[in-house]
Parts: structure tokens; C-alpha cells; sequence
């Protein structure tokens, strides 16, 4: 068993003010960050709040900057990202809320726009052609191509550690990106030119400058930034510029 202090950045809606919190919290280092707030608000503090669900990566909730970076706390071991600690003090774990988004309280943001932007690229299946009598098929080549993208759990990290997000809220992000890459790249879709025109906009595919920050961020180590790069390709093949 080990002490960790939890300094906790969080935000009051009603004072419209934030502050920073410390929390002293013994804890075996395999334990992880989800626990140690878990721990907190159950034991310290009830009014400390922040999102979780499944607890094992599943559903992207619990996304929050943990010393310094973007993470899932489900799926941060103290072990791994513990701060540098002193024979006198314990070793520190910074959590924030996401950047870029706006603070409902303590480490919940508001993910609405986030949401919004995803649904620009009409992150579904369409096509107009006669149904077959099961399902329609893909080749394993054709699966593979888009296996990756379909990982992405929605968790809003890359798009949160996007230096062009937090200068241009109108720019779409990678993770709405990601998505139209996800179908547009699916044989079985039809819309390939609808969506290129809604990303291809001024806010859109060419703002990305390859900065990698989605790439390091992403829970799930998909590389974002490289599907992009395909999408980018594809839309100067069919001629669309912004």
C-alpha cells in the first residue's frame, strides 16, 4: 500500500470559479486512477463529481487529463502514471477535465458540440441498393481497411488534445474525421461523395495539420492522423478542395 495525493482540478457552477482540491489516498499501485476517485468521493468528498460507466475502456465516460496528458482512468495504473514524489511528500496524480470543452462541473464537460460534429458526417451505413436476402457481405480485405476506425469508443480525447479544435471551434476534430473515414471507406456504403463534400468545408479535412496529438491521446492507439492522411488523398483524387 502506497500514499498518493489526488489534486484534483475542479469547477463550481454556481460560483462560476475553479479551484484545485487535494486528497490524500492509500492505494496498492496497480490500482487505477478510477479507483482513487472512486475512493475520494465515496469516502472524502460525495460532492467531487466526473463520469464513469463500464470501468474497462468500453465506453470512453471516465476520459480526463491525468498529469498531462489525455487518458481514460479506468485504464490508467497509478504504477504507470504516478507524478514524481519526495521522501516528504507523496507522489502526486493531476487530474482536469478535457480540454477544449466546456466545464459543467468539477471533471465533467459538455460534449454536446463534440456529438454534433460527429453527426455532420453521417456516421451510419447508407445505401439505396436492393437489400440481399442476408447480409451484405465483405471480403476480409475490405474489413480490414476500416477494422481500426471502428474501434474508436467516441471518448472525445483526440479531439479534446487537437491544438486547431482549441483555436477554431468550427473545425470538425479527428474523431468526426475518423468516423466519416470509418464509412467512407466501407464497401458496402454509397455516399462516399455526400460525405467528402461535408468534410472537405472550410472547418473540415484540410484544417488537420498532422500534429499527431489524436494519435498519442487515443485510448485505444488507433492512428488517427494516418486515416485522415487516406482521406485527405482520396478527396484530392475526386477533386475536392476547400
Amino acid at each position: 500500500m502506497k500514499r498518493y495525493t489526488f489534486r484534483i482540478k475542479r469547477f463550481d457552477p454556481e460560483k462560476e470559479n475553479f479551484r484545485w482540491d487535494e486528497f490524500s489516498v492509500d492505494m496498492e499501485p496497480m490500482e487505477r486512477v478510477l479507483d482513487g476517485l472512486d475512493r475520494i468521493k465515496d469516502y472524502a468528498d460525495g460532492s467531487l463529481t466526473f463520469r464513469r460507466s463500464c470501468g474497462h475502456g468500453i465506453c470512453g465516460s471516465c476520459a480526463m487529463k491525468i498529469n498531462g496528458r489525455n487518458r481514460l482512468a479506468c485504464q490508467s495504473l497509478l504504477r504507470d502514471i504516478e507524478g514524481r514524489g519526495t521522501a516528504r511528500r507523496a507522489p502526486t496524480v493531476v487530474i482536469e477535465p478535457l480540454e477544449a470543452f466546456p466545464v459543467i462541473k468539477d471533471l465533467v464537460v459538455d460534449m454536446e458540440d463534440f456529438f454534433e460534429k460527429n453527426d455532420l458526417v453521417l456516421p451510419y451505413l447508407i445505401n439505396d441498393e436492393p437489400p440481399p436476402e442476408r447480409e451484405r457481405l465483405q471480403s476480409p480485405s475490405e474489413q480490414e481497411m476500416i477494422l481500426e476506425s471502428i474501434t474508436c469508443i467516441m471518448c472525445g480525447s483526440c479531439t479534446s488534445s487537437c491544438p486547431i479544435y482549441w483555436t477554431d471551434s468550427q473545425y470538425l476534430g479527428p474523431s468526426s474525421l475518423l468516423k466519416a473515414y470509418r464509412f467512407i471507406f466501407d464497401s458496402r456504403d454509397r455516399a462516399e461523395e455526400e460525405r467528402l463534400e461535408k468534410v472537405t468545408g472550410v472547418h473540415g479535412l484540410w484544417r488537420c495539420h498532422s500534429i499527431f496529438n489524436c494519435v498519442e491521446s487515443c485510448p485505444k492507439e488507433i492512428d488517427i492522423t494516418g486515416h485522415i492522411t487516406e482521406l485527405k488523398r482520396l478527396a484530392l483524387k475526386n477533386r475536392f478542395r476547400s
